[in-house]
């Protein structure tokens, strides 16, 4: 099963059990690469504004999305995210395969908690989020007892790692923040089969 250790000493763990394994990493990245990335991708990127089946109707997704694949990318892949997949995936020792942008324009964009579906990723291989622009507070649910929560603001230029397992027994989300907040664009490292991306998540 692929480490998740390969951080500098400022990592903070906040989960290792037989439930999976989370570790937060602030200032993965240096603020003035975390700002550049953010405008470089907020202005290159074609956002996509999505809907989806919820509770049998159709409903605007909260947030803009994009995708692309980084095991066979193209031109259409901006340089700052080809650079920041080769330092996450250099940090990591994981061969990410895609990454999934989500664009929160305010408080209201969100995410709903949710785990990722586990056929749609490598067994055991973990999933990275980079966060570029403003803080947002990412909260994680065990499904079972006991049922611990906490919540995590997930700063620009941080890492946040949870492993394969930690799919299986929690649920993570973005909540809508009462509190004005700037934009974030979040870029979620999975590892995926060779196939059609699915719709981007977080």
């Amino acid at each position: 099963m692929p480490q998740l250790s390969h951080f500098e000493p400022c990592e903070t763990v906040l989960v290792d059990d037989v439930r999976g394994r989370i570790v937060y990493t602030p200032g993965f990245v240096s603020e003035y690469e975390a700002e550049h990335w953010f405008r470089e991708l907020r202005q290159v990127v074609e956002w996509k504004a999505e809907r989806r089946v919820m509770y049998d109707r159709e409903v605007d997704v909260p947030r803009l999305t994009s995708r692309y694949r980084l095991d066979a990318p193209d031109e259409s892949l901006p340089p700052c995210l080809r650079l920041a997949a080769r330092r996450v995936v250099e940090g990591l020792r994981v061969p990410f395969t895609s990454v999934g942008l989500n664009l929160y324009r305010s408080g209201q964009d969100s995410v709903a908690p949710h785990n990722d579906h586990l056929h749609e990723l490598a067994r055991g291989e973990p999933i990275a989020l980079l966060s570029l622009g403003a803080t947002r507070r990412m909260t994680i649910r065990a499904k079972q007892p006991p049922r611990r929560a906490f919540h995590m603001d997930l700063d620009r230029g941080s890492l946040f790692v949870m492993s394969y397992d930690t799919q299986i027994h929690n649920d993570h989300g973005i909540p809508k923040s009462t509190t004005p907040v700037g934009e974030r664009i979040s870029l979620a490292f999975r590892v995926r089969p060779a196939e059609p991306l699915p719709a981007a998540r977080y």
